[in-house]
């Protein structure tokens, strides 16, 4: 039987977290490549369609308005989450936004979710691990519901990384989208979160990297984008490949037993790469990134939430998860839905 919010049915039972709603947020402003194209040609940068279709599997990405931050659609997407799983934000005692692009500097967006939430007390905290940041948060959250330090956990990823972006470069303007994802985790009797494996290994930073900082009321180098596509390209396939095994072999799973590899959606030809490395077919990847774009840490929560809420996913069925981002970071969860 599964615990109720803000409580745990058998006191003595093992404690495991399970998934109870997902939610997500994405801004009305929808830019399709060629709108994209029309807005770069106004800067003197040429690109096409074809040229992003054919590298990026991209075809159109959401973009908020001067008005809107990571947290308005991290809360959008939670309230949806809470909707979803039959709850309310009374019943949170735990709210984790992975994200590297918060409203300030401090303090954290998920405190400033928690206030427009109107849930006060529980813990609040951030996680940045760029586009591996939900992976990263989700581990955490599920490490404390099985302690009991938790029952109830928002666990969100929400990026507005169209404000990191340089539209001088297309090789980089052209990928990234905002929006915002979220899982409720309560506590259970029965196993969802499966296993959880996490890395990172700094000396890989230079490859993708906002690298500007704030210093005495100015920003001291440089506050956009940079990344050296063909190097995180062959980064990211052989850590993610890795990663999924090694999660798979915690869990005494194999890739026979998953239903649905729900990746980081950064580009097509990484997913696509990932999913023949690990010998599972096209027809059982979650794919979103052409409607979408990256999205950061929102990626892997949103095309969850579109998934399951299109009835792609469905009850019952085992997911593998996984990410990788700048740091260089990478994880990896296996989750019974």
């Amino acid at each position: 039987m599964r615990a109720r919010a803000g409580e745990y049915s058998q006191i003595n039972a093992p404690r495991h977290s399970r998934i109870a709603g997902t939610g997500s947020d994405l801004p009305p402003l929808r830019l399709t490549n060629n709108d994209l194209v029309d807005m770069l040609a106004r800067r003197g940068v040429e690109t096409s369609d074809d040229w992003i279709v054919e590298r990026t599997g991209i075809r159109a990405r959401h973009f908020v308005g001067d008005d809107v931050n990571a947290s308005d659609l991290a809360t959008a997407a939670a309230l949806r989450a809470l909707e979803a799983a039959g709850r309310t934000a009374a019943d949170v005692d735990l709210i984790i936004v992975a994200t590297s692009t918060p409203d300030m500097v401090f303090p954290s967006t998920a405190s400033i979710v928690q206030r427009k939430l109107g849930v006060f007390g529980c813990a609040a905290f951030d996680v940045q691990a760029v586009c591996s940041g939900f992976i990263y948060a989700l581990s955490v959250a599920d490490a404390m519901v099985k302690a009991g330090s938790a029952n109830c956990a928002l666990v969100i990823g929400s990026e507005v990384f169209s404000r990191l972006l340089d539209f001088d470069d297309r090789t980089t303007c052209v990928l990234f989208g905002d929006g915002a994802g979220a899982v409720l985790l309560e506590a259970s009797d029965t196993p969802g979160v499966v296993a959880t494996k996490l890395h990172a290994d700094g000396r890989h930073l230079e490859i993708l990297c906002t690298p500007g900082t704030v210093n005495g009321g100015k920003v001291f180098g440089d506050p956009l984008l940079k990344m050296d596509g063909p190097a995180v390209f062959k980064l990211a396939v052989g850590v993610l490949g890795d990663v999924a095994n090694e999660v798979l072999e915690l869990a005494g799973r194999t890739t026979s037993d998953v239903d649905w590899l729900v990746p980081h959606q950064a580009n097509i030809r990484i997913m696509q790469s990932t999913a023949r490395k690990l010998k599972l077919p096209a027809d059982r990847v979650v794919v979103t990134v052409d409607e979408h774009g990256n999205t950061s840490a929102a990626s892997i929560p949103l095309a969850l939430d579109v998934a399951i809420r299109s009835g792609q996913i469905q009850r019952g069925q085992r997911l593998l998860l996984e990410g990788v981002g700048g740091g260089f970071t990478w994880g990896a969860a296996l989750v019974d839905y």
